[in-house]
């Protein structure tokens, strides 16, 4: 199932990055979300950026059957991995999400980049629930929680970009 968002930003995006990149904004955005406990990272990988999230949530939101796959919670874990900017500040990356335990993955694809009122984030993504029989249901179910967690992050970010 493709979730394909965009995000804009009164700031330069070197301004953007370097909120992106910052732990206490990941920490603050797995909190948003709702998470029960969660860890963030921002490491350096050559001249690439990684940012890792850990979050633990409630699967309140599932359907039955999803439930009965995870628990009561469920563990996401978010890796970004930002390439070095470009002269203008544009940047382009990965993200895969993962549930450990479960066979549900989202991958796709990060920019940033001038546009709008300053920066416009692209993430195009997949998102795949390999089950048979359910995998289409799970996706549905599980699209509205991923789309909201990108809407939150946006707000974050304002807000953080706001200070």
């Amino acid at each position: 199932m493709k979730i394909a968002r965009t995000l804009e930003y009164a700031a330069t995006p070197d301004e953007v990055f370097a909120v992106l990149a910052d732990v206490a904004f990941q920490e603050a955005k797995c909190a948003a979300t709702g998470a029960i406990s969660y860890t963030a990272s921002v490491t350096a990988e050559g001249d690439a950026t990684v940012i890792r999230t850990e979050r633990e949530l409630p699967a309140d939101g599932l359907p039955d059957f999803a439930r009965s796959m995870v628990g009561n919670t469920l563990k996401v874990v978010e890796t970004q991995t930002w390439q070095a900017a470009g002269a203008d500040g544009a940047r382009t990356g990965t993200v895969a999400m993962t549930v450990p335990g479960a066979p549900i993955t989202l991958k796709g694809t990060l920019a940033l980049e001038s546009g709008g009122p300053g920066t416009v984030e692209h993430l195009d993504g997949d998102l795949k629930a390999s089950i048979p029989l359910v995998g289409g249901k799970i996706e549905k179910a599980a699209a509205p929680a991923i789309e909201d967690a990108i809407t939150i992050e946006g707000k974050t970010a304002h807000e953080w970009l706001a200070r």
